[in-house]
């Protein structure tokens, strides 16, 4: 886990909306917003897709279109931004 993949993380909760649907986004509209319109991260949009790779292999985010690759926060992405699940936790489950 790294910098990038707490933000992807943490943006995408804060898309939930109050009745608990989780917004999916491709790549490409998370590292536009993350780089360009909110500044908290300065990675490529390759990075940020690769990242988003690696969450959906540890189960922390939902590929929910494999043809136009929109991605969402699981259950376990939820838990593991409240601290329920370490890290080091993560490589284990896999």
């Amino acid at each position: 886990m790294n910098e990038a993949d707490d933000a992807i993380l943490e943006y995408l909760q804060e898309l939930e909306t109050n009745a608990g649907h989780r917004i999916a986004l491709p790549p490409t509209t998370v590292w536009y917003n993350l780089v360009e319109e909110l500044g908290v991260l300065d990675r490529s949009q390759n990075t940020v897709s690769r990242r988003m790779n690696v969450l959906s292999d540890a189960n922390l985010l939902e590929k929910i279109d494999e043809k136009r690759g929109y991605y969402r926060i699981t259950d376990r992405g939820l838990a593991y931004l409240r601290g329920e699940l370490a890290a080091s936790e993560l490589e284990e489950n896999r």
